[in-house]
């Protein structure tokens, strides 16, 4: 199936999904908080096994059925539970696992500007991707458009509550890493 392109994306406020995206029904999120604004979007990145790309890993993951035994390094995740609202792949196909207004289970143990746990209040969107490589151009591309699609949907989430794992996360999280590109990214949206 074929990807829409980026500027095809439009958001359904009714339910909490985005037009456009590939959807795979992930168990791991739950209900935010009652009266909870949702105004931080955590950029984030993944690969699975690490610096590995173009499998279904991470969809099996985030969606609860990774097989621990396909690969050495899943067994440290068997049992784990997360999710992201969004994954955009190196292709820049978009899957979207949680509805926006649901908490997806990305950001754990995190603070963002003095609130703790940052999940009650963000959209988490991952990226393929890891430290050590550059992102693709098409992921910028679908990142931007995504961007701009929830910052309608969600006026509370200004330019300045975008922050990566690592900003809410220091101590335990490095990404999206050294490779992404903050300025263009910004310049995008």
């Amino acid at each position: 199936m074929q990807q829409p392109l980026a500027s095809s994306f439009s958001y359904c406020c009714d339910n909490g999904w985005v037009n456009g995206a590939r959807f795979i029904a992930s168990p791991n999120h739950d209900q935010r908080p009652d009266h909870t604004d949702i105004d931080v979007l955590v950029i984030h990145a993944i690969s699975l096994p690490p610096q590995c790309y173009g499998n279904q890993y991470v969809e099996d993951f985030f969606a609860g059925r990774l097989d621990a035994n396909a690969d050495p390094y899943f067994m440290d995740l068997a049992g784990q539970k997360a999710s992201a609202h969004f994954y955009i792949k190196r292709s820049g196909e978009m899957i979207q696992f949680v509805a926006t207004h649901c908490r997806a289970w990305h950001a754990g143990k995190s603070i963002f500007k003095g609130r703790q746990q940052v999940n009650n209040f963000s959209i988490g969107v991952e990226l393929e991707g890891c430290d050590e490589h550059e992102f693709e151009d098409p992921q910028y591309a679908v990142l931007g458009a995504l961007t701009l699609c929830l910052q309608t949907a969600y006026p509370l989430i200004a330019t300045e509550n975008i922050v990566g794992h690592s900003d809410i996360a220091p101590h335990r999280k490095t990404d999206p890493g050294p490779c992404f590109d903050w300025n263009r990214y910004f310049k995008s949206i």
